[in-house]
């Protein structure tokens, strides 16, 4: 397949982002993290293809980080070889979950397990007694997972940690006329923004370089006296609210005539990663933006979260010691508050959940605010950020995870197909109830960091394709956006069931019933599916029987983008017949289903291949 060259000058910066980006600013932890002792009551359950693991939660636990040794050859493992089973997320392998689904040994073949907590992400505490466990091979049909939900059960609010916030490309490419792939970038990047905000319901959006010279909002005069201009801020940040959505105010990067180290930037369109030569200019440029911005946009400022710069735990983000970055909050921070005490402000933004109990510790001797805690991670569902705010007395701090995907690699395969839509799934679903807004990165394949697109499926970040077109993991979004208000309790039982196969159940307000079943696992070794983790699900909705339901898939052959790109033969971008033709998976279609009665109960069952994801809506 022919392939257009790449820019010289994105390609730079893609080999400067790569031989950088695993390099971490200072990672040691401030103080000890606190001593947590191994998980107890771990048990394996063997399955077709799996084996589910689950233990006892430990007190002060961010996650569990599950480990894994061949059993040898006098049939014991003795403690040797134990390492952390790598699902290939390319980021934090712990989990938050007291539940493990591994799919990544050889069925027939036994394994030790063990599990350590983990307090934070630098630490790992001592690992649990072993258990040894076997997966069993496919012999037959898919094995039958037996789920059922009580219509009438009173039930509790459904959590939906996907509305609050959805991250995109940098804003000031809303403002960008030129073309990718025959589409014109500004408009298709706004429309795709529109778009979540009417189909999924998500309130705010979260971007870099707010401050970058690409908007001019910082210059110095020929006698050296700083000017402020945020004519270009106004542009963007009005085209945001048009949408319906809020800016989440992300305040980096350093403008270059303030910058201390001007020459070292990150990305494509070098966004400077220096401090700030003076502290006191940048103070006053931080003071000024939200002033202007409370006084051109009024009360509704103080609802938009004011985040202190972006990864600074990484060097390719931060050119500046750790002590400078916290100093960089405790200015920022306190400029916001300068201009108004109610707005909130945060950080420390970091990647793959760095820094939170260093910020939290520093904080604490500094005074500075802190409102809520942000971080990022690729590849498992977020840890769980409470413990840390309790012990350092910030239990009332929101919990924003302001970005978050299935990988953290730009131009990665699996970001375009349904794997990476029922990792969403999960990831939600374990997020739900205790994070305040888990935020996918990114809303539209219009994204430059490392250059753009240069054909249709090119493993981008977007949840929308160039040309408009949803990808898994955005029809993923719209199936959560039709849970009811009122989560119900499932009962499941099978093999696979509670695990391998993962529900959400819920009814709305006028007594309709949506339940949602999908196949997780996050290994993605599986990316292109796995048919011994198939399964046959069987679903009783007691209290149900005589209304008719609908179902909705989506797996390879079900609104999975890359499978009909695939099949129409598109090269680097579609022609017009093409484009026409990919249009079929935009939208999932729900059909009938035939609906048993047993009992009272409606009764519907159906395959689940994996990946795979099925809706079901009962009228």
């Amino acid at each position: 397949m022919a392939h257009a060259a790449e820019n010289p000058s994105t390609s730079g910066a893609r080999a400067d982002w790569e031989s950088r980006v695993a390099l971490r600013t200072d990672p040691a932890a401030a103080t000890p993290p606190p001593d947590l002792g191994a998980p107890t009551g771990l048990s394996a359950r063997p399955g077709v293809g799996h084996v589910t693991l689950a233990w006892d939660p430990v007190q002060g636990a961010a996650g569990y980080l599950v480990h894994r040794a061949d059993i040898f050859s006098d049939g014991a493992d003795g403690g040797r070889g134990f390492a952390p089973v790598d699902h290939l997320g390319g980021d934090v392998l712990a989990v938050p979950d007291t539940r493990y689904v591994d799919t990544t040994g050889e069925p027939g073949r036994a394994y030790s397990y063990a599990v350590a907590a983990v307090p934070e992400v630098t630490a790992v505490g001592p690992l649990s007694a072993p258990v040894v466990a076997t997966a069993r091979p496919s012999t037959g049909p898919p094995p039958t997972v037996g789920v059922t939900v009580d219509a009438h059960a009173s039930g509790g609010p459904l959590h939906r940690p996907w509305q609050p916030m959805i991250g995109s490309e940098r804003l000031s490419h809303l403002l960008c006329r030129d073309l990718t792939g025959g589409r014109e970038i500004g408009r298709e990047l706004l429309a795709a923004l529109t778009r979540v905000r009417d189909e999924v319901g998500v309130r705010s959006v979260r971007a870099h370089a707010i401050l970058h010279d690409d908007l001019g909002v910082y210059r110095e005069d020929t006698d050296g006296s700083p000017v402020h201009d945020f004519t270009g801020v106004d542009r963007v940040y009005d085209l945001v609210l048009a949408a319906g959505l809020r800016p989440v105010v992300e305040i980096g990067f350093m403008p270059r005539a303030l910058a201390r180290d001007p020459e070292r930037t990150v990305f494509g369109y070098r966004g400077v990663i220096s401090p700030p030569k003076d502290w006191d200019r940048w103070a006053d440029l931080v003071r000024a933006l939200v002033r202007h911005l409370r006084e051109r946009y009024g009360e509704q400022v103080l609802g938009w979260d004011f985040e202190v710069w972006n990864e600074a735990n990484l060097e390719v983000f931060w050119s500046g010691t750790r002590a400078e970055w916290m100093r960089l909050y405790d200015v920022t921070a306190r400029a916001v508050k300068d201009v108004d005490p109610r707005i909130p402000v945060g950080g420390p933004s970091s990647a793959a959940a760095g820094w939170v109990d260093a910020l939290l510790e520093h904080t604490a001797r500094s005074g500075a605010p802190v409102d809520f805690v942000s971080t990022h991670t690729y590849g498992s569902p977020p840890l769980d950020l409470r413990p840390a705010l309790a012990r350092h007395g910030r239990a009332g701090a929101r919990i924003l995870w302001t970005e978050w995907g299935v990988t953290p690699t730009h131009f990665n395969p699996v970001n375009d197909g349904t794997f990476a839509g029922t990792f969403l799934l999960t990831g939600m679903r374990s997020a739900a109830g205790r994070v305040d807004a888990l935020s996918h990165w990114v809303v539209s394949d219009h994204f430059e960091e490392l250059g753009r697109p240069q054909r249709l499926l090119h493993g981008g970040f977007g949840l929308i394709s160039v040309g408009g077109i949803a990808k898994p993991r955005y029809h993923a979004l719209r199936m959560l956006a039709a849970l009811g208000d009122t989560e119900l309790p499932v009962r499941a039982h099978g093999d696979g069931a509670d695990g391998l196969v993962r529900t959400w159940a819920s009814r709305h307000a006028d007594g309709r019933l949506t339940v949602l079943v999908w196949s997780s696992t996050l290994d993605q070794s599986t990316v292109d599916g796995s048919a011994t983790l198939g399964r046959h699900v069987r679903l009783t909705i007691a209290g149900a029987a005589g209304r008719a339901a609908t179902l909705t898939r989506l797996d390879r052959e079900h609104g999975d983008l890359s499978t009909l790109a695939a099949a129409l033969g598109v090269d680097d971008w579609p022609t017009e017949e093409q484009w026409a033709a990919l249009r079929r998976v935009d939208a999932l279609v729900a059909e009938p289903v035939p609906v048993a009665a047993d009992h009272g109960g409606a009764v519907l069952e159906f395959d689940l291949p994996q990946p795979g994801a099925v809706l079901v809506e009962v009228a």
